[in-house]
């Protein structure tokens, strides 16, 4: 089902957060580290149809300028139409109007898709965080990401102004 990004409103989101794990999930293979950083921060929902179709929850550094897009996940039946690039322009308007200078991600130096989706909204290589995924970090041996063992974390950034 095609979807028009104009379709898809995205707000802050102040419900439940249990009720949008499902969509953490899809982002995060460890069930301890996503314990850890759920109810952290803030946390925008894309709704279509009155329903959360995703989301991106922002959370603070140790840098009063900086903000790290902690997890983001569309569901898996509206993936590829926009809604994650919709997510990703509703963050960085409402970090620029904050007046944030850097925004940083990381994601696991297996997935590709993920790389090459976040550097199409302008993110550009920071760092390798090596063994980032272990047993000893909550992640579970011979995870594989596009027949890619995971086991790196890259860091992302971008500048807002």
């Amino acid at each position: 089902m095609d979807v028009e990004p104009e379709a898809v409103g995205v707000e802050l989101y102040s419900g439940s957060r249990a009720a949008l794990r499902s969509l953490f999930e899809l982002a995060e293979d460890s069930p301890a580290q996503l314990d850890s950083y759920l109810n952290a921060g803030r946390v925008l929902a894309a709704r279509l149809d009155d329903e959360v179709v995703g989301h991106l929850q922002l959370v603070e550094t140790e840098r009063p300028d900086e903000v790290e897009l902690k997890s983001m996940a569309v569901r898996e039946d509206r993936q590829g139409h926009g809604i994650g690039a919709r997510l990703i322009r509703a963050a960085v308007e409402l970090l620029t109007a904050e007046a944030v200078s850097v925004l940083v991600v990381a994601t696991a130096a297996a997935d590709i898709g993920n790389l090459r989706f976040y550097q199409r909204q302008g993110f550009r290589f920071r760092g390798v965080e090596r063994d980032a995924f272990t047993p000893a970090t909550g992640y579970a041996p011979g995870i594989l990401v596009d027949g890619i063992e995971l086991r790196d974390r890259v860091w992302l950034d971008r500048p807002l102004r």
